[in-house]
Order: structure tokens, then sequence, then C-alpha cells
């Protein structure tokens, strides 16, 4: 009789294994196709601002997933600005349209730099950061892929933290005769979501936003002129998270479970052990 109890414990325990293990990886998968965490941007939130900004306090401010554009001039200095949270590895994607080969006089060189929301410049773990364009060439890509951002950091350190992030886009050198001719510029950001591996115990307690990263127009309602209108910064759509959630949370949870199991299916062989499976008639 024990045999048989200590056998649906063993089977009972094994099966609740196999469920918890189903568990973990359905609700992995689950979190992975879930829209509202995808980073597909949806049809009509594509498309971003059409200008850009010309120094850190008119940054003109985007949101990840979106292309924005702007037509400038050979030797102008281009800002925009973006949100990036804890846990994410922005990349900067910049593409540069340049005038008729017969119109320039040389080779240009493009860079895209990235500074964080106090305005320290962030190293590019990779990408394109400098590129030299031909006489010829009708496009310039650039690209920079930042380190991930950390929910928190020394004050001595230089670490990515939750905040604005501007892009700056500029030629370096060019030919004398080319500054000021027409170029077109297109600037995007994604974000790859990095999980608990690179979580920290600490958090900030706001987000590195400058005081003024944007100005927008706002009419005057006494004399009716036009005066500029400092924002607060980008933020991302659904707010800051400082990386509250995070993959440890389903593998802890996974792991109490399973825990639980393993002291469930101990006790049962431990009652089943006391005694001889099979006890002699009569004793």
């Amino acid at each position: 009789m024990r045999t048989i109890r200590s056998n649906r414990v063993k089977r009972g325990f094994v099966g609740a294994l196999l469920a918890g293990v189903t568990l973990l990886t359905s609700a992995g998968g689950a979190l992975a196709d879930d829209p509202s965490a995808s980073a597909s941007p949806a049809e009509g939130d594509a498309a971003g601002p059409t200008e850009a900004g010309t120094a850190f306090r008119t940054a003109t401010a985007i949101q990840q997933e979106q292309t924005a554009t702007a037509d400038a001039s050979t030797g102008d200095y281009l800002y925009w600005v973006f949100p990036a949270d804890a846990g994410q590895r922005p990349t900067v994607r910049a593409k540069v349209t340049l005038p008729e080969d017969a119109a320039r006089k040389g080779t240009s060189t493009w860079q895209v730099d990235v500074y964080d929301g106090l305005r320290r410049r962030q190293a590019c773990m990779y990408g394109h950061q400098t590129r030299k364009a031909t006489q010829d060439a009708g496009t310039v890509e650039l690209s920079c892929v930042l380190r991930t951002v950390r929910a928190w950091s020394e004050p001595w350190a230089d670490d990515p933290l939750p905040g604005s992030y501007f892009v700056r886009l500029t030629v370096v050198d060019a030919a004398e005769e080319d500054l000021g001719l027409p170029v077109h510029a297109e600037i995007e950001v994604t974000s790859a979501g990095m999980g608990g591996a690179h979580d920290v115990d600490g958090a900030l307690a706001e987000p590195l936003v400058p005081g003024a990263s944007s100005v927008e127009q706002a009419a005057d309602g006494d004399d009716g002129a036009d005066k500029p209108r400092v924002s607060l910064g980008s933020e991302p759509e659904d707010g800051w998270s400082s990386g509250w959630w995070t993959d440890r949370w389903l593998w802890t949870v996974g792991g109490g479970v399973l825990a639980a199991l393993a002291a469930v299916f101990g006790y049962g062989l431990t009652r089943g052990g006391g005694r001889p499976s099979r006890v002699p008639p009569g004793v």
C-alpha cells in the first residue's frame, strides 16, 4: 500500500515539475509575443518630426521606433533628443542624403554623437560613428550602439542612466565650397531589452531629464506674440519604469514553485521510507 502511495507521490512530483517548466517557458514566450512589449512600432507612430534643433536646448524630441527627418545645409549641427530607460541598449542610426556629385567639390566626413541628460558624451560600443563620403556617393549611413542603460550608478561613473539622450549629427570635414549645400537627414532610434542580467541593486530618484530639451511655439494670450515655451524633455510613452520588472521576477517565482514541489516530494519519500513497503502477515 505504501509502495503505491510512494509511486503516486513520485508521479505527482514529476507531473508538477513538468507543469512548472512548461509554465516558465510559456510565460517567457507570452512575454516575448506580447504586442505591448514588442519593439515594432504601430503604423501611425512610425513617422516622426520633420525638423531638427540646432543646439541642446532646441533639440527636437522623438520617441524610439520613430523615423525623424530634417532638411538642412552642409555644416549645420542637427540635434534630436529621445528617452531611454533602464535595461535598454539603444542603437542610433543616421542616414544623410547628399547633394548631386556635380555640385560637390570633394569628399566629406560625417559623424553622429550621443550625449546623456547631463550632456556627457557617451561612447559607442560598436557601429560606424564616423564615415567618409566620396564625391560621387549619394548617401552616407552612420550608427552608434550605446552601452546598456543602468538603473543606478556611482556619481563619479560615466555609465548610461535612465533619462534623455541627445543625438548630434554634423559634418566634421568637408571642402569649404561644399559648406551650405542642401542635405536631407534621417534619424531612427531602436532599443534591445537586455533583461535582468544587467540589473543593479538601486534606482535613480528621478531620470536624468534636463530642464530644457525642446522648444515649442505657444501663443501669448496678452499681446498675441509668439514666444518660445520650454518643455521638460522627452519621456517614454508608457512612462519611466526604472527597471522594476525584469526576467528575474519570472525565474524567482519559478524557482520558489520548484523548491516547494521538491519539499513535498522529499516529505513523501520520508514518510514512505520509515517502514518496509511490505509488512509480513501477523506483524
